[in-house]
């Protein structure tokens, strides 16, 4: 585990470089804002967000479920299951807590306001996967620390969750083509571009369905699976209502938008 930053960094930017490779010879859509100046943003925005997490919470992921394991807290600290079992659980446990994190990232205005930044993208490619407000960031952290200290998986557990979430955060905001059948038998296993871009229309009933990151099956078992946009993933918007001047969606913009910028009709407790 203490090559745990190597690795994390490793798949990280592998999995960047291969998603921008592959947007560049197959792309979904042609994106309506320049490239540069919202790669800047997005891509600012993830060393602001770790430079604050680092400056802000004691300890890594990593670091909780070592000590959840040391000090015996956690529901499967105190089952007697088989290593591959309990990994297993732990990732599903912890895929299933970021699922609900997301639904009440979209439920409670609030957090909508944290949150709304990265819909407030009006292109969706593999840099939108990192387009989080910092302090979203430091929440979300808080938040998985306290689910390990509950669920107590294994630090190998988080490891193989915390990897596998950034890779398919990056892929799955992937603007790339895929063929339709693969991408019929892809998101039976895991969340796709095509499942997650309906994500990001600017149709609030469409905001507010595939919440899932990793895999596709709380969004199917709870009801907020959409197959498709109404308008065809080429004639879908992407994006908010509120937010279509690209002149205003620079980084320091963003970093402000919360406490400046209007919701919308987009929480879910306003409908």
């Amino acid at each position: 585990m203490s090559s745990e930053a190597v690795i994390r960094l490793g798949f990280f930017f592998g999995m960047l470089v291969l998603m921008a490779m592959w947007e560049s010879l197959a792309p979904r859509r042609r994106l309506a804002t320049p490239k540069p100046a919202r790669w800047i943003a997005n891509l600012g925005l993830v060393f602001a967000g770790t430079a604050i997490v680092r400056l802000i919470v004691p300890i890594t992921a990593i670091g909780m479920a070592l000590l959840a394991q040391e000090r015996g807290w956690g529901l499967l600290n105190n089952l007697d299951l088989p290593k591959w079992l309990a990994l297993l659980a732990g990732v599903l446990m912890l895929d299933f807590v970021i699922y609900l994190q997301h639904v009440m990232f979209h439920a409670v205005p609030a957090f909508w306001r944290l949150h709304m930044m990265h819909h407030s993208d009006m292109d969706f490619d593999v840099t939108t996967g990192v387009r989080f407000h910092p302090i979203e960031i430091v929440l979300s952290m808080g938040i998985k620390l306290a689910a390990i200290a509950v669920l107590g998986p294994s630090a190998l557990a988080v490891l193989v969750f915390e990897v596998t979430l950034n890779a398919t955060s990056l892929f799955n905001h992937g603007n790339v083509r895929l063929p339709a059948e693969l991408d019929r038998v892809l998101r039976l296993l895991v969340v796709t571009p095509e499942m997650h871009r309906v994500h990001h229309s600017n149709i609030a009933r469409e905001t507010n369905s595939n919440f899932g990151f990793n895999f596709p099956w709380w969004d199917r078992l709870f009801g907020t699976y959409r197959a498709q946009p109404e308008s065809g993933h080429e004639g879908m918007i992407i994006g908010l209502d509120q937010f279509r001047d690209p002149g205003k969606l620079g980084l320091l913009r963003l970093l402000v938008q919360p406490f400046m910028g209007q919701t919308g009709d987009y929480p879910i407790n306003r409908r």
